[in-house]
């Protein structure tokens, strides 16, 4: 039964991530474009604001004025329905997600977790294979022939690329197994990559499975229509792809949508490989509260570390073409996901 304690914290935790969610998504697109000028060696946002730091509010003040267009040849309840339907999966994916270390309150062990669930794997696989429909229904909605063409190659994208991130999750899945232990669980996902190796080496299992690591990472890019994958709105083909009808604040939830799924991805990087809120030299101090608050920050950064290789990486390589695509996934990063998955399967089973 869940404590009193434990219901006041996740139901707080959970009010306070969808508010940072929902406002960190915006201020990511004024960074997005600040990287972008650093990256290209020329200026970013400098108009709006000090220094342009108030770009992200002039632009969603832009997007709640603007006229919201829906064309008569729209199928309307699901046209309208889509973007909500891309937005809700990205902002429930991390309620598994401890996001610091645990602490005792009243006597009552208190999990820094909105949810904590048995099958935790599970509903992370589950949740992250349902932001598809938010853009096939969009795109189908649409009526328009572009926006099709962007659904089916979202569609068939995260299909096929699901399939090797799944399997190095089995991977970290694998590494968490001890008699006793329910792998499944996301809370023993994390307390498994306590420690060290050689006494320096954080039991993190991005070194226990480097492999693994970076096939969830390229997968991680293609789960979130991120370049190099975006060919779903792929300009130079499809104008604006899966949301070319779109307008006013739909087109902004769209796009919203996919700096939320950038901040949820990191996290579940962050959580499954890089040890979670875990850094060394946090247990080592004595006061509860200091270790907390160190937790937590430790998380948040290792978080923000992957965000900004999102958008270092959209603004260095070029899109692949669709060929490019599915050959890395079905031909690349599936063999080598189930070869890594066999192999730490069988490290395992010889260590026992």
């Amino acid at each position: 039964m869940i404590s009193q304690e434990q219901l006041i914290v996740s139901l707080v935790l959970g009010l306070v991530l969808m508010l940072a969610m929902t406002a960190g998504a915006g201020v990511f697109t004024f960074f997005e474009r600040k990287i972008a000028g650093w990256t290209q060696g020329r200026y970013g946002p400098n108009r709006a604001g000090p220094k342009g730091y108030l770009q992200f509010l002039a632009d969603g003040i832009k997007f709640a004025l603007k006229e919201d267009v829906i064309q008569d040849y729209v199928v309307k309840p699901v046209y309208v329905i889509a973007p909500g339907l891309m937005m809700i999966p990205a902002l429930v994916l991390y309620a598994a997600l401890p996001i610091g270390k645990p602490f005792v309150w009243n006597g009552n062990e208190v999990h820094l977790q909105i949810v904590q669930a048995n099958v935790g794997v599970l509903y992370l696989l589950a949740v992250a294979s349902i932001a598809v429909y938010g853009i096939v229904f969009g795109a189908w909605a649409s009526n328009s022939r572009y926006p099709f063409f962007g659904g089916v190659r979202a569609s068939a994208q995260m299909i096929s690329y699901e399939l090797a991130m799944g399997l190095s999750i089995i991977s970290v899945v694998l590494l968490t197994s001890e008699p006793g232990i329910n792998a499944l669980s996301i809370s023993n996902i994390v307390a498994g990559q306590t420690g060290y190796w050689f006494g320096f080496i954080p039991r993190w299992n991005l070194f226990a499975n480097p492999v693994a690591f970076f096939v969830f990472l390229v997968c991680m890019f293609a789960e979130t229509n991120r370049l190099p994958f975006d060919l779903a709105e792929a300009e130079q083909e499809l104008v604006g792809g899966y949301h070319t009808e779109y307008s006013a604040m739909k087109f902004a939830s769209f796009m919203l949508s996919e700096y939320v799924n950038m901040i949820t991805m990191s996290m579940v990087m962050v959580t499954l490989f890089v040890g979670g809120w875990h850094f060394p030299g946090i247990e080592a101090i004595r006061s509860q509260a200091i270790q907390v608050l160190l937790s937590i920050g430790a998380f948040g950064i290792k978080v923000l570390f992957f965000c900004f290789l999102f958008l270092w990486v959209r603004w260095t390589l070029p899109r692949f073409r669709y060929d490019q695509l599915m050959h890395l996934g079905w031909k690349a990063l599936l063999p080598v996901a189930l070869a890594s998955a066999l192999g730490t399967a069988i490290a395992i089973a010889l260590r026992v």
